[in-house]
């Protein structure tokens, strides 16, 4: 079978089925569309993007700083009182929604304040907004703070509240080969934008989370491997979802004891996810992660970045904090 001076090797055929060959052209590469006879009727089997479908929701930043304690010191006790006074008021108006809101509005406007763990940092503030527009206003301002002045930013990290929809997609993407409507084309795209307002309808809670008013907070950064051997992105997207499936019903299980947030930051950060742990107990982050380990999912395509623990404060006890107590 010829084309454009292109040869394709000829198909077995079987009892049931004729697999015929059509090739299109696109940017000069042939492209194989599989069709199959069957007793009934022609079923049009297009090779279905291997790409899930996602949601995304919020807009999040976390800002990890370092105190300037030597700064501070030098401070009179009165100036120390009147700084941090100032910057606990004006933080919880910072993180207050505007008024006559709905409560999808209040969850797109919060801001979180954790005393940090260990060296990697003294304070992080999480932050969740409507926009990346709205984030930035935030870091702005902030830095009119006048306690900004002993602030050293020591990482930042943007992503976006993400849900993957790897089951929905693989139900979407059969359902669509079945009615022989073409990968992309105007019907396709149609029905993939009706699937995913059906579905941030049916998840609207999930994309605009409340931040858990747990006393420990646990954030990491995390990638799926793309070695040459190991490639999560090269797996056959049925594969994923079973791995991702089985992955996520460990954390299922720990659900009475942390709850979280999934943040996708791929084109916006250095990591490709954000996770957010939040418990009464920071030991169920190790007893989970460990868990999670040995499962393909982890111990296989993970990679994760530096962890960051800290313990919730409310900005009435950002004084205190100043003051060396917690």
């Amino acid at each position: 079978m010829e084309s454009r001076g292109r040869e394709t090797e000829s198909l077995p055929l079987t009892a049931n089925c004729l697999a015929l060959v059509r090739l299109r052209l696109g940017t000069g590469v042939l492209f194989p569309v599989w069709e199959f006879r069957t007793e009934e009727r022609f079923l049009l089997m297009a090779e279905s993007p291997a790409v899930p479908l996602t949601l995304e929701g919020a807009s999040m930043l976390h800002q990890l700083f370092r105190f300037d304690w030597k700064a501070w010191r030098k401070l009179s006790a009165a100036e120390q009182e009147r700084i941090g006074t100032d910057a606990a008021n004006r933080l919880k108006t910072l993180a207050e929604p505007p008024p006559g809101g709905t409560a999808i509005d209040d969850a797109a406007h919060q801001t979180a304040l954790f005393s940090l763990i260990g060296h990697k940092g003294d304070l992080m503030l999480i932050h969740l907004r409507k926009s990346i527009e709205d984030l930035n206003r935030v870091e702005l301002e902030l830095a009119q703070i006048e306690l900004y002045d002993y602030l050293v930013p020591s990482h930042s990290y943007l992503s976006v509240v993400e849900l993957g929809l790897y089951e929905s997609t693989s139900k979407t993407y059969s359902s669509l080969a079945a009615r022989d409507i073409v990968p992309h084309s105007a019907e396709w795209n149609a029905s993939i934008q009706e699937t995913l307002q059906r579905q941030a309808t049916a998840m609207v809670t999930r994309l605009y989370p409340v931040i858990p008013d747990a006393k420990y907070a646990c954030f990491y950064p995390m990638d799926r491997k793309r070695d040459e051997e190991v490639n999560w992105y090269l797996e056959p997207m049925a594969d994923r979802q079973h791995m991702m499936h089985e992955h996520g019903m460990i954390g299922r299980r720990y659900a009475d004891d942390v709850k979280q947030i999934i943040s996708g930051s791929i084109g916006l950060d250095d990591w490709e996810w954000g996770v957010d742990l939040f418990a009464a107990d920071p030991v169920v982050f190790k007893k989970l992660i460990y868990e999670m380990r040995f499962d393909e999912v982890s111990a296989k395509f993970a990679l994760f970045g530096q962890f960051f623990v800290g313990i919730r404060m409310a900005f009435e006890k950002l004084p205190d904090w100043l003051s060396g107590s917690l």
